[in-house]
């Protein structure tokens, strides 16, 4: 078992970024935003702001629309087309790949399934700074002295130092997604995004992803979860956006969200929402 993490500074690697913290243009505003598959709109987004350096929670139904939500912030997906473009990133309508990646880290489940070669962990995090699970021999690309040093610098504030040499494949499922979140940061992105954190993984690998994020959240990295629950949803996280039926359901604070009528209305099945020092879960109401 890896100990746990006493705090993470998230210093500034060789990739930071000079944004002004307190820039008031937002990171994302989407305005009559539609994405369609096959003559079908699988989302909808009418109107939609997020400011920089905030923290959010999608949430909603399998199937809903919440993981297009994301790939049209991250320029996976497009909208159609639009005289005014529907979609702006800090002001700009039409960013580059390469502005959204360099902003975004993005840690999944899926991407825990595509790490399948026998590689020391300290590889597949360093293998970040190249966009790369790994680092790619093929392109004789030999790191730095100093990328070492911010691959290692990251995995010890993660709590992971201790698996630098250890074969990723021998990892258990928390160990390796925290692995992933190591490569992530090590490119120092400014928000990351976290979709469906906690999928396969048990109770102490859930525990030490939600504290990674609470965490990472402490260090002033925006937090974006996409989850199917809120127990994935971390105190820092003040605002929940509902998707359901491939559109906004409701968009607001913890508070008038995750609460017992609408959370039933949501999911269609009777819920009762806990609430205990910041943290909510869903149990189900069985007569």
């Amino acid at each position: 078992m890896v100990g746990q993490m006493e705090s993470i500074s998230v210093s500034p690697g060789p990739m930071s970024h000079d944004s002004d913290p307190f820039d008031s243009t937002p990171l994302f505003a989407i305005h009559d935003a539609r994405v369609r598959r096959e003559g079908k709109d699988i989302l909808k987004v009418d109107d939609f702001v997020l400011n920089q350096g905030e923290h959010i929670a999608l949430l909603g139904p399998n199937g809903a629309g919440k993981s297009t939500f994301i790939k049209l912030l991250t320029r996976e997906v497009l909208p159609l087309y639009r005289d005014n473009p529907p979609v702006r990133f800090m002001g700009n309508p039409r960013p580059s790949l390469v502005d959204i990646r360099r902003y975004f880290g993005v840690v999944s489940a899926t991407m825990q399934d595509q790490v399948s070669v026998h590689l020391p962990a300290r590889e597949i995090v360093c293998g970040g700074l190249f966009g790369t699970l790994g680092v790619p021999a093929e392109m004789n690309l030999k790191p730095t002295q100093e990328q070492w040093s911010r691959t290692m610098q990251v995995m010890e504030e993660l709590g992971i130092g201790s698996l630098a040499g250890r074969d990723v494949l021998t990892l258990s499922s928390g160990q390796l997604r925290r692995v992933l979140v190591a490569r992530e940061l090590v490119s120092n992105p400014q928000a990351l995004i976290f979709d469906e954190p906690c999928t396969g993984l048990d109770p102490e690998g859930m525990y030490y992803l939600r504290e990674t994020m609470r965490k990472l959240a402490a260090a002033g990295k925006s937090i974006i979860v996409v989850t199917h629950y809120p127990e994935d949803i971390i105190p820092a996280v003040k605002r929940v956006l509902l998707i359901k039926d491939a559109a906004i359901y409701a968009d607001g604070s913890k508070d008038e969200i995750l609460v017992d009528e609408v959370m039933t209305k949501m999911f269609g099945v009777p819920i009762a929402v806990e609430h205990r020092d910041g943290w909510y879960s869903l149990r189900g109401v069985y007569e």
